[in-house]
C-alpha cells in the first residue's frame, strides 16, 4: 500500500484548547509524529501548523490524544467561521442559564432571604437548590467538566483542570454540609452554590467576549481568503461551463467577465481590460492587462473580458501563499511569547499544589470555622489562576499585528521576524529596484530635432536586448514614431553602434565611439555631458556623417517615496547605508539624492554579503532591503531580510519580510507596526503576570490578617474572565495602527 506521507505544511483547526497549557500539551504530542519538523500552535486562532513529511490523519490522532479534537484547515475557510459563532451563542446561552440561577441565590444569601439549615424545612429546601445547582452546572459547565476529565485521563491539566476543581469542590463541599449539617457549627453552615453558577457565569461570558473580540484580529486573513473566486469559467470545445476552483487545472483555459474575480493565476491569451490589483500591489489604479500579461487569482476585472491559461491553480497561486504565509506567521510565536508559553505548562499544576497548601495553611492556623475559611481560599485560588490571559497574551498581538501589516502588502514570515524588525539598529538598501525603479527610461534628449534624434537611435538599438536600449525604444513608441531600416549595422564593445541609413554614416555611443568616429565635441556639450552623470543618468550621443545630432540620457528613476522613506528611517535613528553594484560615480548620485551619507560602490553580491557579516560582527542588528534574487546572500544573512517584489515566489521565500509593493515605504511601515506589536505583547504579558502574581496571594488570603480581606470566587471568577477580554482588547488596538505617509 502506498504511503500517504507527503511533503508539506497541514494546516489543522483545534478544538477544545482553553489556554497556554493545552498550546503546550497539543505541540508536544504533535512533535512526537514521526516526520514533523516543526510546529506552530495559536490559541487565539484555535488552530496548528505542522511542517514536515507525515500523514494528516496521524497529525489529527496525536492532537486526539491530549483530549482535543482536530480537523484539516483549508485556504477557503479560517478556523471555522461558523462553529464558532455557534460557539459564540452557546457560551452566552450558557452564561445567562448560570446567572438566571446564580443572582437570586446570592441576593437571598446577602439578604438573609433563604431559610437556614436549622429552620423547619431549610435542609429539604437547600437540598433542593443543591440538586437544581448541580443540572444548572452540568448545562453551563459540561464542556469544561468534560474537558477536565478528558485531560486527567491523559494526565495532562489545564485552565479547565481549575475551573472544574474549583466549581465542583464548592459544590461538593455544599452538600456535604446540607446532607450532615449537625457534623458543622452553624457558623460553618456556609453554602457556596451560588458561587458555583456565578463562576460559571462570568468565565462563560469572558469566553463569549473573547471570542467576538479575538475574530476582529483576524480580519486580514479573513479579508484574504474572501478574496478567492468559488468557480471559474472553463472553455473546453468552444464552450463555456462554470466550474468549482478546485477543479482547475494547469493548462486550461478560462474567461473572466465583466466585474468577475480572476480565479487562478494565468497568462492572458487574448482580450484587454483593466485588473484591479490593490490586493497584490495596494495601487487603487487599475492595471491594463492584454496578451502575454500575468493576473492573479483573487484580483477583480473591470469593463473588458479576458481568455487566459492556468498558470498556477489551487495552493501555488499567488493568493494562495499569501495566505499561508500570513497564517503560518500568525501561528509562530516570538521568544517572548515561548517563554510564556513554558512558564504556562507548569502553571496549572503548581496552581493546584498552591490552593492544597493553602487549604492546610488554613485548617491549621486558621480561626473557625476552619472548614470554610480553608474551602473559600483553596476555591478561590484555583479560579483566579486560570491562565487564560496568558496563553492569550502573546498570539492574539501576533495575529493582529502580521495581519494589518498584511493589509498594507507587508508579509511578515514569522513572529521572530517581527520581534527582530522591532530592534533594528542598520538598514542596508540595494539601489536598483529598491531606491531606483529598476527600470531604466529615457530622462533628457538634447538635440534640435528630438523626434528625429529618437528615431534613428531606436532604429540603430531595435536588435538589442540591453536594457537601454529597450528604454529608447520604448521612448520611440511613445512618440509613435516610425523607425527607418538600417544597414551594414555593426557593434563596438564598450562603446556603442554604428550603421548606415541611406548612404549616410550613423554612430551612436559614448564620448569613445565619437571620438573613433572623429566627431567633434564641442566645450559645451562636455559640460552637459558632465551635469548628467553628475545626477546618475547614463548619456548616449548620437551623430551623422560625423556631426553630433544629439544626446541621449537615460535613468533609473528614483522611486517617488524612496527619499521621504529613508529620511523617516534616519529621524528614527537608524543608520541607512546603501550598497551597489554600479559604478562609484552613479552610486554616488543616487545617494546625495536621496539623503544617504553611506554607501558603497562596484560590490558584487560576496561583497555584500560580506560587509553585512561585518557590521552583525561589530554588534550592530542589520536589515537588508533587495529584489530578493541578486541579494540573496544577504537577505539570508542580515537578521531581517526584506525583499521587494511583486508577491513573486522567489521574493516571497527569499526574506523574513516582503514588501509586495515594492516600496522603499514598506520598509518603514514594517518597522512602526513591528514595535508598536512587540510593546503591545510586552504589556499584554505584564498585564497577565501582574494579575496571577498579584490574585493568587490574595485569593490566598494574605490580606487577612491585617484587613480582614478575603476575595470572593465569584469575584475571582469575573476578575479571571476580565483578564482574558483586557488582553484581546489591547492587542485589537493594533487593527487602527496608521503607518507613515511618504508620499
Amino acid at each position: 500500500m502506498p504511503s500517504t506521507k507527503t511533503p508539506s505544511v497541514v494546516q489543522l483547526a483545534i478544538t477544545g484548547m482553553s489556554c497556554a497549557s493545552c498550546v503546550k500539551h497539543v505541540e508536544d504530542a504533535l512533535k512526537q509524529v514521526e516526520g514533523v519538523r516543526n510546529v506552530a500552535v495559536n490559541l487565539a486562532e484555535r488552530c496548528a501548523i505542522i511542517d514536515g513529511d507525515t500523514d494528516p490523519q496521524q497529525l489529527i490522532h496525536a492532537v486526539y490524544t491530549t483530549g482535543k479534537k482536530a480537523s484539516i484547515l483549508s485556504n477557503h475557510n479560517t478556523s471555522n467561521d461558523a462553529e464558532e459563532n455557534q460557539q459564540f451563542y452557546q457560551s452566552i446561552q450558557r452564561s445567562g442559564i448560570a446567572a438566571i440561577i446564580g443572582i437570586p441565590l446570592m441576593l437571598g444569601s446577602m439578604f438573609n432571604g433563604l431559610p437556614q439549615l436549622h429552620q423547619a424545612q431549610g435542609q429539604s429546601i437547600w437540598f433542593t437548590i443543591g440538586i437544581l445547582t448541580a443540572f444548572t452546572m452540568f448545562f453551563s459547565g459540561k464542556h469544561f467538566y468534560v474537558s477536565a476529565w478528558q485531560n486527567l485521563k491523559h494526565g495532562i491539566s489545564s485552565m479547565d483542570t481549575l475551573i472544574s476543581l474549583g466549581t465542583g469542590t464548592a459544590w461538593l463541599a455544599s452538600m456535604v454540609i446540607v446532607s450532615l449539617p449537625d457534623l458543622f457549627p452553624s457558623q460553618g453552615q456556609h453554602l457556596y452554590f451560588e458561587a458555583s453558577l456565578m463562576i460559571l457565569a462570568f468565565i462563560n461570558l469572558g469566553h463569549a467576549l473573547e471570542m467576538r473580540a479575538r475574530g476582529k484580529t483576524s480580519a486580514a486573513i479573513r479579508s484574504l481568503i474572501g478574496l478567492q473566486a468559488r468557480t471559474a469559467r472553463l472553455i473546453r470545445d468552444g464552450h463555456e461551463i462554470d466550474i468549482a476552483i478546485e477543479a482547475v487545472e494547469v493548462g486550461d483555459v478560462l474567461r473572466v467577465r465583466p466585474g468577475e474575480k480572476v480565479a487562478v493565476d494565468g497568462i492572458v491569451i487574448e482580450g484587454q481590460s483593466d485588473i484591479n490589483e490593490s490586493m497584490i500591489s495596494g495601487e487603487a489604479m487599475s492595471i491594463i492587462k492584454k496578451e502575454g500579461d500575468l493576473i492573479i487569482a483573487g484580483t477583480i476585472n473591470g469593463q473588458g473580458s479576458l481568455t487566459y491559461q492556468a498558470l498556477h491553480v489551487g495552493s501555488d497561486t499567488i493568493l494562495a501563499k499569501i495566505i499561508q504565509m500570513v497564517r503560518s506567521a500568525q501561528a509562530t510565536k516570538p521568544k517572548m511569547g515561548k517563554l510564556a508559553d513554558q512558564i504556562a505548562a507548569i502553571f496549572v499544576p503548581c496552581v493546584v499544589a498552591i490552593s492544597i497548601i493553602t487549604a492546610i495553611v488554613w485548617l491549621s492556623i486558621g480561626p473557625d470555622p476552619v472548614w470554610r475559611y480553608a474551602l473559600l481560599t483553596s476555591m478561590t485560588v484555583l479560579i483566579i489562576a486560570c491562565p487564560c490571559a496568558l496563553g492569550l497574551a502573546t498570539p492574539i498581538s501576533i495575529i493582529a499585528g502580521i495581519g494589518r501589516a498584511a493589509q498594507f502588502g507587508i508579509l511578515i514570515r514569522n513572529g521572530e521576524a517581527l520581534e527582530k524588525s522591532a530592534t533594528l539598529q542598520t538598514i542596508i538598501l540595494d539601489k536598483t529596484g529598491t531606491i531606483t525603479e529598476g527600470k531604466p527610461q529615457v530622462s533628457d534628449i538634447i538635440a534640435h530635432n528630438i523626434n528625429e534624434t529618437i528615431r534613428l537611435a531606436a532604429a540603430l538599438e531595435t536588435h538589442s536586448e540591453h536594457p537601454l536600449a529597450q528604454a529608447i525604444i520604448q521612448c520611440a513608441q511613445e512618440k509613435d514614431l516610425q523607425l527607418p531600416d538600417i544597414t551594414h549595422f555593426q557593434a563596438h564593445v564598450g562603446m556603442g553602434i554604428t550603421a548606415t541609413l541611406q548612404q549616410h554614416s550613423i554612430a551612436f555611443g559614448n564620448l569613445l565611439l565619437m571620438q573613433q568616429q572623429h566627431v567633434t565635441i564641442s566645450q559645451e556639450t562636455q559640460q552637459q555631458l558632465q551635469q548628467l552623470a553628475s545626477q546618475a543618468k547614463t548619456t548616449i550621443l548620437l551623430a551623422k556623417n560625423k556631426q553630433l545630432l544629439g544626446i541621449i540620457a537615460v535613468a533609473d528613476p528614483i522611486k517617488k517615496d524612496a527619499k521621504k522613506a529613508i529620511q523617516h528611517m534616519q529621524q528614527q535613528g537608524l543608520r541607512v547605508l546603501m550598497f551597489s553594484g554600479d559604478q562609484h560615480a552613479t552610486a554616488q548620485a543616487v545617494a546625495q539624492q536621496v539623503g544617504v551619507d553611506e554607501f558603497m560602490a562596484e560590490l558584487h553580491p560576496q561583497d555584500k554579503l560580506t560587509e553585512l557579516s561585518n557590521l552583525q560582527q561589530q554588534g550592530q542588528s542589520v536589515a537588508m532591503v533587495g529584489d530578493g534574487i541578486n541579494d540573496a546572500p544577504a537577505l539570508a544573512q542580515a537578521n531581517v531580510g526584506f525583499a521587494m517584489g511583486a508577491g513573486t515566489d522567489v521574493a516571497i521565500e527569499a526574506a523574513d519580510i516582503t514588501l509586495i509593493q515594492g516600496r522603499l515605504s514598506g520598509v518603514v511601515s514594517a518597522i512602526h507596526i513591528s514595535r508598536a506589536t512587540i510593546r503591545n505583547i510586552r504589556q499584554n504579558l505584564f498585564a497577565a503576570f501582574i494579575y496571577n502574581i498579584m490574585g493568587i496571594p490574595i485569593a490566598a488570603g494574605v490580606l487577612y490578617p491585617w484587613f480582614g480581606l478575603l476575595l470572593s470566587p465569584m469575584i475571582a471568577g469575573a476578575a479571571m474572565a476580565a483578564s482574558s477580554l483586557t488582553v484581546v482588547l489591547n492587542a485589537n488596538r493594533i487593527r487602527n495602527i496608521r503607518v507613515p505617509n511618504h508620499e
